[in-house]
């Protein structure tokens, strides 16, 4: 199966997080792909950045995996309950990653909705908000602290550029447009709170008939 190179990560975290859009995450679990088209992402550099775990190259037992090679995965526990999702960038030893905000459910959607949900009914409700968050994408996709430090470019977890490519029908494309802006809930990181390193797909209108 086609997947991102590690290539891809080892580069400008901006740029990454940026051209991570609309590419998918593919968990194999139990046999079973899952699959969610990514749509929101956030840009962390341990270098300037004081939201970042590993600001000014702090390293900690947390933070450790932020250091590893490029397109490594880097999960973490918040709130002592919610799993977050990132993909590590730039060079070896350089922190910096991409945290995994919101995808839309594309392959083994039956098994991540149990995930989410376990036996509640899907409603529209549940639908729109199946995984707009990062909490909420790894409960969609199984991920705990147990995948912290897998290897993308591997057979576990990994990103590709279309459903195409893990041998699946691929989706009618769709208007879309990327939109940045400050990244939510890092009101205690001084100046940094106001860089705009969220980037999000936003669903373009047709015009209107003139």
């Amino acid at each position: 199966m086609a997947r991102l190179s590690r290539e891809f990560y080892n580069r400008d975290t901006l740029t990454a997080a940026c051209e991570l859009l609309g590419k998918y995450v593919v968990r194999r679990l139990e046999g079973e792909l899952l699959a969610g088209r990514i749509v929101e992402t956030e840009a962390y550099i341990g270098r300037c950045d004081k939201a970042c775990h590993a600001y000014n190259y702090r390293r900690t037992k947390r933070s450790e995996t932020l250091f590893a090679q490029p397109g490594t995965s880097y999960i973490y526990l918040i709130y002592g309950m919610y799993h977050c999702l990132n993909f590590v960038t730039e060079p070896e030893g350089e922190p910096a990653a991409v945290l995994l905000r919101g995808i839309e459910p594309a392959a083994g959607e039956k098994t991540m909705a149990r995930l989410r949900y376990g036996d509640k009914p899907l409603t529209n409700y549940r639908k729109k908000h199946f995984a707009d968050g990062p909490g909420k994408v790894c409960q969609a996709l199984g991920l705990t602290r147990m995948q912290n430090g897998l290897d993308l470019t591997g057979e576990e977890l990994f990103l590709c550029e279309s459903l195409k490519e893990i041998g699946l029908e691929a989706r009618e494309p769709v208007r879309e447009r990327v939109r940045t802006g400050p990244r939510i809930g890092i009101d205690y990181a001084e100046e940094a709170k106001d860089f705009p390193w969220r980037f999000w797909l936003e669903k373009e209108e047709d015009d209107a008939a003139v």
